[in-house]
């Protein structure tokens, strides 16, 4: 795991979009705004996106459900390396605590870590939209093998493409507005989760440091995955 240190930065999007001058629905989009200053606590993420060989590990211990793109539920041996996905928001958590005593990241903490210290940057690397040697996307070959692209500043890997990443928060279209600046964990309830990071199938807008979309916490999706946290000290 690598730590992601505690302290303060500014949470959301400063970049513009194109839709941001259109006058006949000015809010479109906006539910990565305001920017405001956020503080978390030190956290430990996983290096790399859980691979299909360590959920496989998880699915015979626990005697968990298997992906359903796994046939007859058993891992694929070629696809071992590369991040598993198809699991829902239930079952990302159940793995995280089942490998040892981890959790799914808050969104704050996921944006804090993808940022790796670039406060207010586009990408983790700069400003310039990805090129096919920094990220796993745009491709219907389907998700990389984890580890093959540059790391993060923090030595983060994959934290744009690959799979979309489970958070611990519920989606609030309006929560940057109200949201608390010590480490906020989203509204008590909602219908969605939020997922982070963009995927192996997207385009560039969807791996920026702000984006945040969402998802059923039911749904099972070839391109929704997971990445674990503990919090420092424990």
């Amino acid at each position: 795991m690598v730590l992601v240190p505690g302290g303060e930065f500014q949470r959301g999007r400063t970049h513009k979009l194109p839709d941001d001058g259109l006058k006949w629905w000015p809010e479109l989009l906006t539910d990565d705004r305001p920017v405001k200053k956020v503080v978390i606590g030190p956290v430990y993420f996983d290096e790399n996106e859980t691979t299909n060989e360590r959920y496989a590990a998880f699915v015979k211990a626990a005697r968990h459900r298997a992906p359903y793109n796994w046939p007859k539920g058993v891992m694929p041996a070629a696809k071992a390396k590369q991040p598993v996905a198809a699991v829902d928001w239930y079952d990302a958590s159940a793995f995280c605590a089942w490998d040892g005593g981890k959790r799914l990241p808050t969104e704050a903490e996921w944006e804090r870590a993808y940022r790796g210290n670039k406060e207010g940057a586009k990408y983790y690397w700069g400003e310039r939209n990805p090129a096919k040697q920094d990220a796993c996307y745009d491709t219907l070959a389907g998700p990389c093998e984890t580890g093959k692209f540059p790391p993060n500043p923090f030595g983060l890997y994959d934290m744009a493409g690959g799979v979309w990443e489970w958070v611990s928060d519920w989606y609030g279209r309006d929560y940057y507005q109200s949201a608390p600046e010590d480490n906020p964990k989203g509204p008590a309830q909602g219908q969605y989760k939020v997922i982070r990071g963009g995927s192996w199938s997207d385009l560039p807008k969807y791996l920026t440091s702000a984006h945040r979309h969402w998802a059923r916490p039911l749904e099972r999706s070839p391109n929704i995955g997971v990445r674990c946290v503990k919090s420092a000290g424990r």
